[in-house]
């Protein structure tokens, strides 16, 4: 088996083995995001153009985190079904939740259903995850802007409260010990 690299500039990536060609594509815009599901589909073409479906391929897909150590299981292993993508039908694809940003590797394995039909193939494609907003909306909702100023609020008109009441006490107490000393020190009583 003799693999081309993958061309990562390019938005669909493209390798090509002895005489099975694939084009790895993800949904949504080739830019997969951490905790949220991402279709990926495998356009398999043999020389000349011909569409591989998935029903002709004993297909596995395999993703591990980078960097991959050669003999490590994998992380993700999903089932995959045949799907129409633009002019392809029937070829390879899976939705893929990616548990955390960061850089992965997925291996395509595929061998034909009937021997001799082409020959088996391993493709390996590197993937960039990037951060999704399911995990955002995790990390915010613990301490979220809105919950630090409604709680700024309420400790403000607590302690403007509190310090109205202790001012009022305190004028309350002046005005109770000058009347006494009035009281008192004149000897003004009722007649």
């Amino acid at each position: 088996m003799s693999i081309i690299t993958a061309h990562p500039l390019f938005a669909h990536q493209v390798q090509i083995a002895e005489d099975v060609g694939a084009t790895l594509h993800m949904e949504p815009n080739d830019q997969p995001r951490a905790g949220e599901p991402t279709q990926a589909w495998f356009a398999l073409t043999r020389k000349g153009g011909q569409v591989l479906p998935l029903t002709e391929c004993d297909c596995e897909l395999l993703i591990y985190a980078q960097p991959y150590v050669p003999g490590e299981p994998a992380l993700i292993a999903p089932d995959l079904e045949p799907v129409t993508a633009e002019r392809y039908q029937g070829i390879p694809g899976a939705e893929i939740m990616f548990p955390k940003p960061g850089r992965y590797q997925l291996q395509l394995i595929g061998k034909p259903t009937t021997e001799g039909s082409f020959k088996p193939f391993k493709f390996e494609f590197d993937v960039t995850v990037a951060r999704g907003t399911a995990i955002n909306a995790v990390k915010q909702t613990n301490n979220t802007p809105t919950q630090d100023v409604n709680v700024r609020s309420r400790l403000s008109i607590t302690v403007l409260a509190l310090v109205i009441v202790m001012t009022l006490a305190i004028g309350f107490m002046i005005l109770r010990v000058r009347y006494s000393r009035g009281q008192g020190a004149g000897g003004r009583g009722k007649p």
